[in-house]
């Protein structure tokens, strides 16, 4: 049997008070369907980083994974852009 595609973002590290764990805002922004406004939605998920290697303010791309804990589903795949210091 085949697995599909996993599932990718892109998003900011808001939170890596976590051992192994960092919390990463994903914004959305899509247009309504009558207004045509475009709005932003913003989400927050828990992300498995290993090595502690994330800090806050980083873009990191997560992808789907097996379910690491309670609420953790997600881990780091790489760090696209560090923060500036």
């Amino acid at each position: 049997m085949e697995r599909g595609r996993l599932k990718s973002l892109v998003g900011t590290v808001v939170s890596d008070k976590m051992d192994k764990t960092v919390v990463v805002d994903v914004a959305r922004i899509r247009t309504h369907p009558r207004y045509k406004k475009p709005i932003k939605k913003n989400s927050h998920y828990k992300a498995h980083d290993g090595n502690n290697n994330c800090n806050i303010g980083d873009k990191v791309l997560i992808v789907e994974s097996r379910p690491i804990s309670k609420t953790k589903k997600w881990r780091v795949s790489k760090i696209i852009e560090r923060a500036q210091i």
